[in-house]
């Protein structure tokens, strides 16, 4: 390899990146007002998986007021107290703008692990407590519209990135939430859009911004065959978030300097290499 070939991979690199970053912002124009719910598992879930997707929706610009909510306080090593500071403090750093736009539960229901399940309708429950709805059985013969206090959750898919059954358990508990939430609701549009995070396999989960044009790639063929099946909800089905080598950088600050007490060596391969650090690509399901 010549000195030119050498000095002209890292640029083509920064090229690229910034070039699919930029192509990115493009994808999700229905993100701007809106009042969000990021539904996450344990304290460092929203820096590990959700980095880019938080940066983007904090941006001032888009005018949105973004929370999280977060299932239990990461307490298996019996840490849970410090870890929901460091919650706070990465939520911070990744743009909310307030400590008080993080939740986090202390509860018996929720005990993290990766041998605990945990039922889809008390995952549910704290969700209708804190945005609104109600459990009911029977039909609403009121036929009133459905409502929330906020327009957007976001959270893990069904296979929840790394099979993690806590976050599986959220995307179940949503669904069961915005079910109930449109109970005998038939004819209304329900007011909470639900938007999870894909799952890819292990190898795309560590070529960083590399995987972006293949999730670009999939997204486009995805439209397309949704279009010809007509499944396609209202509005945009999928969205996608590519950091910067900037928010890159903001993303890696979140865990080094917030999450102090879970930089164990393999997460530094992780917040290098890790496609979650740079790509987040969501989509949009449909609450029936």
């Amino acid at each position: 390899m010549d000195i030119y070939t050498a000095l002209a991979i890292p640029i083509l690199i920064s090229t690229l990146w910034l070039f699919t970053a930029n192509l990115s912002r493009s994808s999700h124009p229905d993100f701007t007002n809106k009042r969000i719910c990021l539904l996450i598992a344990h304290p460092d879930d929203e820096a590990m998986f959700f980095s880019p997707t938080l940066l983007a929706l904090t941006n001032p610009e888009t005018g949105n007021h973004v929370k999280i909510l977060c299932l239990s306080n990461g307490n298996a090593d019996g840490l849970g107290l410090a870890r929901e500071k460091e919650l706070i403090a990465s939520a911070m750093i990744l743009g909310l703008r307030s400590p008080a736009d993080v939740l986090v539960l202390d509860s018996p229901d929720f005990v993290d692990g990766m041998d605990t399940k945990w039922d889809a309708e008390k995952v549910a429950e704290p969700l209708r407590q804190a945005f609104g709805g109600h459990m009911s059985k029977t039909k609403d013969v009121g036929g009133d519209a459905p409502t929330a206090t906020i327009d957007v959750l976001v959270t893990f898919d069904r296979y929840g990135v790394s099979s993690h059954p806590n976050h599986i358990a959220l995307f179940h508990g949503a669904n069961s939430w915005l079910s109930g939430l449109m109970r005998g609701k038939e004819g209304w549009r329900c007011p909470v859009e639900l938007h999870t995070l894909t799952s890819v396999f292990i190898l795309r989960k560590y070529v960083s911004f590399l995987d972006a044009p293949m999730t670009m790639l999939f997204g486009f063929f995805g439209g397309i065959k949704a279009s010809r099946r007509q499944e396609k909800a209202e509005g945009r089905t999928q969205a996608l978030f590519v950091s910067d080598m900037g928010q890159w950088r903001q993303g890696q600050k979140a865990m080094t300097r917030a999450h102090k007490s879970q930089m164990r060596w393999f997460r530094w391969g992780w917040i290098t290499f890790g496609r979650y650090m740079v790509v987040n690509d969501l989509k949009r399901q449909i609450i029936a």
